[in-house]
C-alpha cells in the first residue's frame, strides 16, 4: 500500500476510533460499509488493484474503494462519490481496461472530498451491467 493510502487509512480509520469518534454521519454514512456478503470479495479484489496509468501504484482498498453509480454526460463517465453524492468525472487513464471487477458492479476508488478538493480518482472499474 502506497504511503498516502496509509495516511488516509490512519486518518479516516484509526484516529475517529482512538478519539472514541467512530460514529459515522451525513449522507455517506449509509454507503461507507461493503455488504457483508461481498466483503471478502471486495476485500480480496481492492487489495490486488493497480492503478491502471500507474502500475506500480495500488488504487488502496476498501477504505476508499467502492460500488458506485455512473451516468455518462457527453460520452464521458461520471462516477457518483459516496461522501457527497456529487458525480465526480472519471478520467479515461483512470479506467481499468485488463481486468475484470469481481461482481460486475461499477467500482471506484477515490479519496473523500475533505482530503482531495480536486476531485482525484485513483482507479475505476466499469461493471458489465452499464
Amino acid at each position: 500500500m502506497n504511503r498516502s493510502c496509509k495516511l488516509f487509512c490512519w486518518i479516516v480509520l484509526i484516529a475517529p476510533i482512538a478519539a472514541g469518534q467512530a460514529q459515522e454521519t451525513g449522507h455517506g454514512a449509509v454507503h461507507r460499509k461493503h455488504p457483508p456478503q461481498d466483503q471478502a470479495l471486495h476485500e480480496k479484489f481492492y487489495s490486488s488493484w493497480h492503478m491502471p496509468d500507474n502500475p506500480s501504484l495500488s488504487c488502496c482498498n476498501s477504505a476508499d474503494c467502492y460500488p458506485t453509480d455512473i451516468k455518462y454526460i457527453d460520452g464521458q463517465i461520471y462516477a457518483r462519490r459516496r461522501e457527497d453524492g456529487r458525480y465526480i468525472l472519471i478520467p479515461p487513464q483512470k479506467v481499468e481496461r485488463n481486468r475484470d471487477n469481481p461482481d460486475g458492479r461499477n467500482h471506484l476508488c477515490a479519496p473523500p472530498p475533505a482530503l482531495s478538493p480536486l476531485d482525484s480518482v485513483y482507479c475505476f472499474a466499469l461493471g458489465g451491467a452499464t
